[in-house]
């Protein structure tokens, strides 16, 4: 039982070591706040992908005062919590494709930047005007300026081995 338990804190403290070092990275001032606009990053990067709603509720949970920055205390238990349960899992690969296919009305294994800003911006969770720039910056080919998404699926998820 002693084992267990010794097991059980180390996880622990491997979760608290994961999210200190995700938050640090966005606490400019290095006083232990982030901005609350950071959130989802900090999240993604943690391989938790949570929805719009999910967020705001955990932004209400954690936010100092709607003062717009969240601090360190109260970010890490919550999130803590929220991995130790596996919460907002990332989606598969093969799930995404299959999303991508249907998408793709021709078949022709990639979308048009114009094509895949309407999908994501007028559907389910819309994503701003400036998520869309910086995915597109991202993920279009740079000299076709087409969405090859076979070859960014692999960026857009993340091996829950990890």
């Amino acid at each position: 039982m002693a084992e267990m338990k010794q097991t059980t804190e180390a996880v622990v403290l491997d979760v608290h070591k994961k999210i200190k070092a995700a938050f640090e990275v966005f606490d400019q001032e290095s006083n232990n706040t982030v901005d609350v606009r950071e959130l989802s990053t900090i999240m993604y990067s943690l391989g938790c992908f949570p929805t719009q709603a999910d967020l705001h509720d955990l932004i209400a949970e954690v936010e100092e005062d709607h003062a717009g920055y969240i601090h360190l205390d109260k970010f890490l238990p919550v999130m803590s919590k929220v991995l130790l349960e596996h919460k907002f899992p990332p989606i598969p690969e093969d799930i995404l494709l299959q999303a991508f296919e249907v998408l793709d009305k021709g078949k022709k294994g990639y979308l048009e930047p114009e094509e895949l800003t309407k999908y994501m911006t007028q559907e389910g969770d819309p994503f701003t005007q400036e998520e869309m720039e910086e995915m597109l910056t991202a993920f279009a080919d740079k000299e076709k300026n087409l969405i090859y998404y076979e070859d960014i699926i692999s960026q857009l998820t993340i091996d829950p081995e990890m």
